[in-house]
């Protein structure tokens, strides 16, 4: 491999890695414009194991929306980030699989409760991401919740 290469490819694990990082902040900051700019056109994501939807980035943005006002504060902690670079028409690093593991503590908004316990679940993510001529874009977000702990009483579904 060429320094060349070696630079590029560094500069895209660079890039792919702050896309991951500006995902977790749009979600937790209620950022939901951003949350939708993150993805190429086309581009999905899908909640089910976690008690969610799945759909296109705009109809699961809507569902976050409503789904992220029962928790005051929420915090995503996405790591163990694997990065796989792909062949998208010939070309290799135009696509990118990263797998990455999250833990995911959020609190109850206040009146939800005597406290407002927390909420927190783990699991791991499957990001799917293309370079686009805006910069590399999630055409996929699979979310697969292993894990959650939640306060005594239940709480809302399809949270993560």
């Amino acid at each position: 491999m060429t320094q060349r290469v070696e630079l590029a490819t560094l500069r895209d694990r660079l890039a792919v890695d702050e896309l991951i990082s500006e995902y977790a902040v749009a979600v937790d900051d209620g950022d939901w414009e951003a949350y939708r700019g993150l993805f190429a056109p086309g581009g999905r994501a899908d909640y089910r194991s976690a008690g969610g939807t799945e759909g296109d980035a705009g109809t699961v943005a809507v569902w976050l929306a409503e789904s992220m006002r029962a928790f005051s504060v929420r915090q995503h902690l996405i790591v163990n980030r694997r990065v796989r670079f792909g062949v998208l028409e010939q070309d290799v690093g135009d696509t990118a699989d990263v797998r990455a593991d999250y833990v995911n503590p959020m609190r109850l908004a206040a009146g939800e409760g005597a406290g407002a316990p927390d909420f927190v679940s783990g699991g791991r993510y499957a990001f799917g991401l293309v370079r686009t001529d805006d910069g590399w874009r999630l055409r996929q977000v699979v979310i697969e919740e292993k894990w959650r702990r939640t306060p005594e009483r239940t709480a809302p579904a399809g949270v993560g």
